[in-house]
């Protein structure tokens, strides 16, 4: 079973305006990988030069943001869904 992805607005139009998209993957950084191969563009988008998650981005598995979990490496069990979550800055 594939895990959900939430789209959120900001990221909508490498998805074809989709909010939710469904891909495989073992861990976070492999959904995200196979998000990049559905929708060229959405890696970068994510991940810095190094790899790494952007500082501005969140990533949530169910309700537990994955960098108090095990990053990116953190482990996606069959069903469960990813939240990618731009953060919000404001003055």
């Amino acid at each position: 079973m594939p895990t959900t992805v939430r789209i959120p607005t900001q990221l909508r139009s490498l998805t074809g305006g989709n909010s939710e998209a469904t891909v495989e993957g073992a861990t976070v950084k492999e959904v995200i990988n196979n998000l990049e191969k559905d929708y060229p563009g959405i890696g970068e988008r994510l991940l810095d030069e190094s790899g790494n998650l952007r500082r501005f981005v969140n990533v949530y598995l169910v309700d537990e943001d994955i960098r108090f979990l095990n990053g990116l490496n953190t482990e996606v069990s069959p069903g469960q869904s990813l939240s990618i979550v731009p953060a919000v800055a404001g003055g």
